[in-house]
């Protein structure tokens, strides 16, 4: 069995190649020796595949009920159709500049009118975690954050994180534009 690098970022997709039936096979080795890096990736690309939701669902409940401790950050607890589109978009960004700035997106739960789900764009100096604690606390946070954020989507913004903040003022501004363009109800980025 293949093994993944811990570092590897789902947007590498390192198991693009296998057959779906490989990477079931290797979804189940997964969960049988608790292995959250190797179920995530499994889960990570039959989500880019477009493969049905609730079997999506079916997958994030079984690897977060067998390997919750090993199960990397950016993967996502609950299914979002339009994950495979945010990577998509999101990589099209990068940044030339080592700084201090990270850019975020915090899942919105609009659930309770036309859209399920919404995004927010954010930068900070803060990792993505420690600024989504802060948002929820009510240190400096936006409405939407406080009162609608379910969790933070790490993987499509792994690569924009210690950049120049020039440039993650600019990028998070661009970003949130694009994914709008894209159909997402998007919040923040401004």
């Amino acid at each position: 069995m293949q093994i993944i690098d811990a570092k590897a970022a789902p947007a590498s997709r390192p198991l693009q190649g296998l057959t779906h039936i490989d990477i079931a096979n290797r979804f189940e080795r997964a969960l049988a020796q608790a292995d959250g890096m190797m179920g995530a990736h499994c889960i990570h690309e039959l989500w880019m595949r477009g493969e049905m939701s609730i079997n999506i669902e079916r997958a994030l409940e079984r690897l977060w009920a067998r390997a919750a401790a090993s199960v990397p950050e950016w993967l996502p607890m609950r299914y979002v159709e339009w994950l495979p589109t945010m990577y998509e978009i999101a990589l099209g960004f990068s940044s030339s500049a080592k700084g201090r700035s990270n850019i975020y997106l915090v899942l919105l739960d609009y659930q309770d009118r036309d859209a399920a789900y919404g995004v927010y764009v954010g930068m900070s100096k803060y990792n993505p975690a420690q600024r989504f604690d802060q948002h929820k606390a009510g240190v400096r946070a936006a409405g939407s954050v406080l009162k609608r954020g379910i969790e933070v989507l790490t993987g499509p913004t792994l690569h924009l994180q210690y950049i120049k903040r020039s440039e993650a003022a600019r990028i998070e501004q661009e970003l949130a534009l694009a994914l709008a363009a894209a159909g997402l109800l998007v919040r923040g980025g401004h």
